[in-house]
């Protein structure tokens, strides 16, 4: 029997992650949203395409959380963008709101499943479906550090003219300004880039992987980045299913570790059938541990507003 993966939200990002599932024959994939329609007619769209590609996956669109019954993972990806005139703190209200009502939906369907959130203020966002849930922090799991770290080895690749399989990158904090990228931890082939690039040149680079969203926002106009978030999300849902035990950077609910207890922040994960397996704890310099604690301080200061 097919594992199955539902995705909340068919927007850019969830109808993308969707592809993506389904192109790697991961799992049957249900796309539900509150938009009469457009899951419907995005899954069979989709699902009309896996003649051509060979998959044996079976998409289904809906705006009923029933369809979503016994997912083995739930992928979060609903929420509104922040629209002109509009305030953080009203952008993070309305979206708390949307995910409380999504997580109470897809945890009476799907009391087994395993949540990865998408949505945004991201680290906010899985605090406050953890604590909707009533789930064991294994198995609500923020993506963050994949796309963020994903964007560094881009521009790692680039600058050496390499390929993108030899560079490795870690990117932890949260997700955001106040993102800690490790040059210390990143290498090419083995090698770390702090050999191979320049000081300032590297500065430069952590700087754009920091801005990476606002530099795709900033060239869409309308939109935002919805291929590598997607990409990102579904890294994570392959890791599972296939129970690879592989060390991904993640935003996870620490306990102590990192001397950070009891918020969502972005550290080395090993993500295996059970969800959140283990959070690898690396030595830090004290000024990569003032980083690490400076992005805490952004999440707990978003966390409260909302009181989660």
């Amino acid at each position: 029997m097919r594992k199955k993966v539902s995705i909340v939200g068919a927007g850019n990002v969830g109808a993308t992650a969707a592809h993506w599932i389904a192109s790697k024959e991961l799992a049957d994939v249900v796309l539900v949203d509150v938009v009469e329609g457009v899951p419907q007619g995005k899954a069979l769209d989709l699902l009309e395409a896996m003649p051509i590609e060979k998959r044996d996956v079976h998409v289904t669109g809906s705006n009923d959380y029933a369809a979503t019954a016994n997912s083995d993972i739930v992928v979060i990806t609903a929420g509104i963008p922040r629209k002109p005139g509009m305030s953080r703190d009203d952008l993070l209200h309305t979206n708390f709101k949307i995910m409380s009502d999504v997580v109470s939906k897809v945890v009476a369907q799907s009391p087994e499943c395993i949540l990865i959130i998408v949505s945004n203020p991201l680290d906010a966002m899985a605090q406050a479906a953890y604590r909707q849930a009533g789930f064991n922090r294994e198995r609500v799991i923020g993506m963050a550090g994949v796309l963020d770290s994903a964007r560094f080895r881009t521009f790692i690749a680039e600058e050496l003219n390499v390929s993108v399989e030899n560079v490795t990158a870690f990117v932890l904090g949260g997700h955001g300004d106040t993102m800690v990228p490790l040059a210390r931890y990143s290498t090419v082939a083995g090698i770390p880039i702090t050999e191979l690039i320049a000081p300032d040149r590297l500065e430069q680079l952590i700087q754009r992987t920091r801005d990476g969203g606002a530099e795709i926002v900033k060239h869409l106009k309308t939109g935002s980045a919805y291929y590598a978030p997607s990409a990102a999300a579904t890294e994570m849902v392959e890791a599972i299913l296939k129970d690879k035990k592989k060390i991904l950077p993640c935003a996870a609910f620490l306990q102590g570790e990192y001397g950070i207890d009891g918020f969502y922040i972005g550290v080395p994960c090993k993500l295996g059938a059970a969800g959140l397996e283990k959070i690898i704890e690396i030595k830090l310099t004290p000024e990569e541990e003032a980083g690490l604690k400076k992005s805490a301080a952004a999440v707990k200061e978003l966390c409260d507003v909302i009181s989660v």
